[in-house]
């Protein structure tokens, strides 16, 4: 297998293995892409070696935004912004796809900005406040309105929608037995109740969008820590949300975020990938610590991940893979 072989499964069609994955730039203008949003993403679709991007995660409610900069997706008004985003990245490659990611941060905010209360699947302590649990209704609610914000994503223009459940924020907090503390159908006495919340927000997602547009996970599989979410977690929630419909799973941590305490060596979550690879026939995306085509070759050619994200090394050179 190499980093230019397509990949056709289901709904998802790629002209290459390599994906840009969603890194924040802290460069949008009042929630909505600007000319700096929209020529970073430009300049990757001049890679011909990019496949997909997805990109920077957008807010799905004020009361989960991340960070004063953060894309948003939370009303209608973005979608003609977006669409300007998307048709620049189609006009400059009208091969390469463009998804977007669409989260709530959860406690993993900050009241400073938001102005609203924290909140989490438990009481959880935080550096600045306490987070309230949300109650079964709000959960509702809030399925309610990821569901809402990926048709906005479809209306304008994108190619599909990835639902954030990773790196600590709000869905992953419900998934992590580190946050969850609830003793109702979504608290952590079994993966299947801390999954909850995010396979019905994957259930009220796929109404919304239809069942030809693709709707991808970026799951923060296992923690690393003690207490933790394990591998044997991220597998058996593959194959739940598999059942359910999902088109892609893009495997990263959890709680340890992005990066993996101690491993420096490329794809640095592929024992994870690999496991679940094993079990579930949707394509599996592997990011992390991978610097060269070479090393996504190998992980390619070892069955670790069928489609390999680069990040930090694309944000340096756009052009990785081209000199």
């Amino acid at each position: 297998m190499n980093i230019t072989d397509t990949l056709d499964n289901g709904n998802i069609h790629l002209k290459t293995r390599i994906v840009v994955p969603p890194m924040a730039t802290q460069s949008t203008e009042m929630g909505v892409p600007g000319v700096r949003t929209i020529s970073h993403y430009r300049t990757f679709a001049r890679n011909p070696l990019v496949g997909l991007m997805i990109t920077e995660h957008s807010f799905i409610d004020v009361q989960g935004k991340a960070d004063p900069d953060q894309m948003s997706f939370a009303d209608d008004g973005v979608i003609p912004y977006q669409k300007k985003l998307t048709e620049t990245v189609h006009g400059e490659n009208p091969d390469v796809k463009i998804f977007s990611q669409i989260s709530h941060a959860g406690f993993n905010t900050s009241e400073s900005f938001t102005g609203q209360e924290l909140v989490s699947a438990s009481a959880v302590q935080t550096r600045s406040s306490i987070s309230r649990a949300l109650t079964v209704s709000e959960i509702h609610a809030l399925e309610d309105k990821f569901a809402a914000a990926a048709l906005r994503v479809k209306q304008a223009g994108y190619d599909g929608v990835e639902l954030h459940s990773a790196h600590g924020y709000l869905l992953n907090q419900f998934y992590s037995p580190l946050a969850n503390f609830r003793d109702d159908e979504y608290g952590a006495q079994n993966i299947e109740n801390r999954l909850r919340f995010l396979m019905e927000t994957v259930r009220k997602t796929r109404n919304a969008v239809g069942d030809d547009f693709p709707v991808a996970v970026r799951l923060g599989g296992s923690d690393y820590m003690d207490g933790g979410s394990t591998i044997e977690d991220a597998v058996k929630a593959a194959e739940l949300l598999e059942k359910e419909g999902i088109d892609l799973i893009d495997l990263s941590g959890g709680f340890n975020f992005y990066t993996r305490k101690g491993h420096h060596e490329p794809g640095w979550f592929s024992d994870m990938s690999e496991a679940v690879k094993r079990k579930v026939q949707i394509p599996v995306l592997l990011t992390g610590g991978i610097r060269t085509p070479e090393q996504a070759k190998i992980l390619l050619e070892e069955n670790k991940a069928d489609l390999i994200g680069v990040g930090r090394a694309m944000l340096r050179d756009p052009l990785w893979g081209q000199n």
